[in-house]
C-alpha cells in the first residue's frame, strides 16, 4: 500500500491517546477508535507510521498490531482472556520437568526453579512440579487466585502478557516480565532452556534457530508495548 498521508501527529483525546494521520484518528482493524492508556505508547506508534517510506510496510508495525489486539479482543472482552491465560498455568512449561537421574533436570532445577518459586511467594500461589509429560491438574485455590490477580490487570497489560505468555508457552514467564526491570532477552532464554538444551547435545537447526529468533524479537516487542502502555506520564 502507498503511503497515503503526510503528517503524523498525536492528540489527547477523551479515554486516552490517539494517532493523528493528516488529522484523521487512526482506527484498529476491527474499526474501534485506536486510543491507548498514555502518550509514551502513542508517541511510539506514531513513530511507526512517521517511519514509513513510500510504501507502507505492514510488518514494520508490530505495535500497531499489538495495539489493535488488546482493543479489539481484550477491551471489551478480558474475561477470554483470563480465561486461556489460566489454561498456560495448567501446562505451564516450566513446572514439567525431565526425570531426576536426568542432566537436564539439574539444568531445570538449576534455571527454572527460582522463578517459579518467585511467582509462587509473590502470588500467594503453590504450582506442582511434574517429572515426564503425564498431565496433573494444578491446584485450584492456586488457579482461583490466579484468576483473581489476572481479572485485576487493566486491559492492555492483560494482552501483552498473553502475547508473551503465548510465545514462551509459560505463565510463570509472562508474569515476571510485568516486574520492574524484568530482562526480555533473559526471560526468553529461561523459556527456551529445553531447546538450547538439545541444540547442545544435537547440533543446531538454521531454519528452527531462525523461527526461534523471529520469536524472541516478538516477545521483546510485546514485553516493551507493555512498558510503554504502562509508562507513567
Amino acid at each position: 500500500m502507498k503511503r497515503f498521508y503526510n503528517d503524523v501527529t498525536i492528540v489527547e483525546q477523551a479515554g486516552g491517546w490517539q494517532v493523528m494521520l493528516d488529522g484523521r484518528g487512526i482506527k484498529t482493524v476491527g474499526g474501534a477508535a485506536q486510543l491507548v492508556p498514555g502518550r509514551a505508547l502513542a508517541e511510539a506508534l506514531a513513530t511507526e507510521w512517521a517511519s514509513q517510506g513510500g510504501e507502507i510496510d505492514p510488518a514494520s508495525l508490530p505495535l500497531r498490531d499489538q495495539t489493535d489486539f488488546a482493543i479489539d479482543h481484550v477491551v471489551n472482552g478480558p474475561s477470554e482472556t483470563v480465561a486461556k491465560l489460566l489454561g498456560y498455568a495448567e501446562t505451564d512449561t516450566l513446572c514439567y520437568r525431565a526425570d531426576p537421574e536426568d542432566a537436564l533436570f539439574l539444568r531445570q532445577q538449576e534455571v527454572w526453579e527460582p522463578l517459579v518459586s518467585a511467582v509462587e511467594e509473590r502470588e500467594g500461589i503453590k504450582l506442582y512440579r511434574i517429572s515426564g509429560i503425564i498431565h496433573r491438574a494444578q491446584p485450584q485455590a492456586s488457579l482461583e487466585q490466579l484468576c483473581e490477580h489476572l481479572a485485576g490487570l487493566d486491559p492492555f497489560t492483560l494482552a501483552g502478557l498473553f502475547t508473551m505468555t503465548s510465545l514462551a508457552a509459560s505463565l510463570c514467564i509472562g508474569l515476571q516480565a510485568l516486574e520492574d526491570g524484568s530482562d526480555p532477552a533473559e526471560l526468553w532464554r529461561i523459556a527456551n532452556l529445553e531447546e538450547e538444551w538439545q541444540a547442545e547435545l544435537w547440533g543446531r537447526d538454521e531454519q528452527a534457530e531462525d523461527r526461534r529468533a523471529r520469536r524472541g524479537d516478538e516477545f521483546a516487542r510485546a514485553h516493551r508495548w507493555i512498558c510503554l502502555s504502562r509508562a507513567k506520564q
